[in-house]
């Protein structure tokens, strides 16, 4: 079968052998991939002697072929793929025995994928298959970071920089549908009127006085991933004793913290990242409530998984950049 793989130093689509289910698996014959800025990283986290790993945490496709003792889907199922590894509950961090799909194990931009079946959710049947594809890893993230971490309640105002990342799109339109009022960033007129279109309430300049503009605001939840670039001006703008949530830092990891500021303000710190099974199914339930659609900035064949990767480092994206596959 064809796979987009990282060996030996080099990231190139090339021909593997078929995957075989074994007791408790599932072989998914997959129709769309997501691409996910992990995804970017993979190949300086690895030897350029280490054998060939497909890339890719996102995927949806169809059961193809089930293993001994397998229940919970049938040949012919159209299913996500869930790329949390080994967490089932919620809990206040993930056990040590999670881990990502797309590396160390292989990912989900190839033709065919082997996983236990505890990794498949039914696919909701109203999206398309390049949304389906796109959609789990970061609505997952967006998702624990707002309502699990953030406990974002109607009413309330959140904040979230960096408006064209593919969990910002979801965490604008998961907070719309909780009844909250909506404030995003971005260094393009262009992304900030698609924010808009999506349901922002305002959409500031990154560079701008965030603070002097919103003066008027009380913000009640900050949701970062920009990371130093930032962090400091996000802080700034929440109010005395709000909570700010953090699962990225897409610039540098390192800030600097006052932190006599930070405890006369009585602010509320919290780190996440990715999310449990039982959160997935949540999120799953609540995008089906309110027939939410994942962002789809771009499609690419898989032939064109390098183009893709180049594009998603560029960062010009709004959404998700999704791998049509079958």
């Amino acid at each position: 079968m064809k796979a987009f793989v990282h060996d030996r130093g080099r990231l190139k689509v090339s021909t593997i052998s078929n995957p075989e289910a074994g007791d408790g698996e599932v072989i998914v014959a997959l129709r769309a991939a997501g691409l996910n800025h992990r995804d970017l990283f993979i190949p300086n986290r690895r030897s350029d002697e280490a054998d060939a790993l497909v890339i890719g945490s996102d995927g949806a496709g169809v059961i193809e072929s089930v293993g001994n003792g397998v229940n919970n889907v049938a040949i012919g199922d159209e299913v996500i793929i869930n790329p949390g590894l080994r967490w089932y509950e919620n809990s206040v961090a993930p056990p040590k025995e999670f881990d990502i799909l797309g590396m160390p194990d292989n990912g989900t931009i190839a033709e065919k994928i082997v996983l236990s079946a505890e990794q498949v959710e039914k696919k909701p049947a109203y999206l398309s298959w390049d949304e389906a594809g796109v959609l789990a890893l970061s609505a997952l993230t967006g998702y624990r970071a707002m309502f699990t971490k953030g406990e974002l309640r109607k009413g309330e105002t959140v904040f979230i920089p960096g408006a064209g990342s593919g969990v910002a799109t979801y965490l604008i339109s998961f907070a719309k549908h909780a009844g909250a009022r909506v404030i995003v960033t971005s260094r393009s007129q262009a992304k900030r009127n698609k924010a808009l279109q999506l349901g922002a309430d305002i959409a500031l300049e990154s560079n701008s006085d965030w603070k002097e503009e919103l003066k008027d605001e009380t913000v009640d939840l900050v949701i970062e991933s920009v990371g130093r670039a930032t962090f400091k001006k996000s802080l700034a703008i929440l109010k005395k004793g709000g909570r700010m949530v953090t699962f990225g830092s897409s610039t540098e990891d390192t800030v600097e913290l006052n932190l006599r500021e930070f405890f006369y303000g009585q602010y509320q710190l919290f780190g996440t990242t990715m999310g449990s099974r039982e959160e997935l199914r949540e999120m799953l339930k609540f995008i089906e409530k309110h027939s939410i659609h994942p962002v789809v900035d771009s499609t690419y064949t898989l032939e064109q998984a390098n183009a893709a990767m180049d594009h998603l480092e560029q960062g010009k994206q709004f959404g998700k950049v999704a791998i049509r596959i079958g």
